[in-house]
């Protein structure tokens, strides 16, 4: 089975060819340099960029993958959460080519996408525990099956990747600075300031960062020094102060996450296996922490690759593949859902033959 799959999201125009749950062909378009000028994602923007972009990506991977259109024998496309209006360029360009070739078409929820593309480099097992972790989203959840996924917990406001963004920000670093602040972080002492670990004063599983994020806004007012150049005119020029600051406050979200996660776990004694993935998966301190945390537990720990962990097309792909070659499919009245509803379990099932 021949799946596309098209990616629209947020703001990265992607789409990917796989075949039999290999990838095949991927071809990505960047919006990183428009948004910095910004400092964070315009969403009219970004959907003006998907319309530009849609088509002219879709003949170039046809010509990477050397094969055409006639071969596809599924099209998929994130149908949410996400930016509306970036969504509905992706799922209207799928809709419209799954008619024109008289294919099933398939909308992927993006999330689960995430965490199912661990299983491109590695054998999935269910029950697994999923934690996660991108700039939009911060959840945990039980994956009981492909199309099966249960939610424990989730962010009541700022996710983790977006609260690194916004420290960084507030940091001086460029956009977009979680992956910078990641960096600065290893060479500097996460000991040298206080910040609080939120949200763990209870018996939930859910997150919440905003209140660690104005407690670092706090800090920076006041005890910011003057020799501390803001905006930064480059990574290297960073004092110890600012590597201090990225130390304690990638620990202090890398220590929030672990704590749920273990709780999970505790929780769910039957799984050993953690799933790891979002844009935030990319963080080295969460990845080396996580690992530690299930071989405590006697388990492994499952990170997609990191050109997989960003936003791309062939996560959605290969989730297609797994819910396709099971019979899943969704009619072309498929709704697409923005960020902050649920996505509807409404897939159809085609019988056996």
């Amino acid at each position: 089975m021949l799946v596309l799959g098209i990616e629209s999201s947020c703001d990265e125009t992607a789409l990917a060819l796989v075949d039999e749950g290999r990838p095949l062909a991927s071809v990505l378009a960047s919006q990183a340099d428009i948004h910095a000028l910004f400092g964070g994602v315009v969403p009219e923007l970004a959907s003006r960029e998907h319309y530009r972009y849609m088509g002219p990506l879709f003949d170039e991977l046809m010509r990477r993958a050397g094969v055409g259109p006639q071969a596809i024998d599924l099209v998929c496309a994130s149908r949410g959460p996400g930016l509306l209006g970036s969504l509905l360029v992706g799922v209207g360009f799928a809709k419209a080519l799954a008619l024109g070739l008289g294919v099933p078409f398939l909308g992927i929820d993006h999330l689960h996408a995430h965490l199912l593309a661990a299983g491109i480099d590695n054998e999935l097992t269910f029950p697994s525990l999923g934690l996660l972790v991108s700039g939009g989203h911060t959840h945990i959840y039980r994956m009981e099956a492909p199309w099966r996924f249960i939610t424990l917990g989730r962010t009541l406001d700022d996710a983790a990747g977006e609260a690194f963004d916004k420290a960084a920000k507030l940091a001086g670093l460029p956009y977009p600075g979680g992956a910078q602040l990641d960096r600065l972080a290893r060479t500097g002492e996460p000991g040298a300031l206080a910040l609080p670990r939120p949200y763990l004063d209870n018996d939930n599983l859910d997150f919440s960062f905003s209140g660690l994020k104005t407690a670092a806004a706090l800090w920076l007012e006041k005890s910011c020094p003057e020799s501390w150049p803001r905006p930064l005119p480059s990574p290297e020029a960073a004092p110890k102060a600012l590597r201090d600051f990225c130390a304690a406050f990638n620990k202090a979200v890398v220590d929030t996450l672990c704590a749920k996660t273990e709780r999970a776990l505790r929780r769910n004694p039957d799984i050993r296996t953690l799933v790891l993935a979002g844009g935030a998966a990319a963080n080295s301190l969460l990845r080396e922490r996580a690992a530690e945390l299930m071989r405590a537990h006697g388990g492994r720990c499952l990170v997609p690759p990191p050109r997989l962990c960003t936003d791309n097309a062939v996560m959605t792909a290969y989730a297609g593949w797994l819910l396709g070659k099971e019979g899943y499919f969704h009619d072309l009245a498929m709704e697409t859902i923005p960020r902050g509803r649920k996505i509807p379990e409404d897939m159809l099932c085609a019988p056996e033959a």
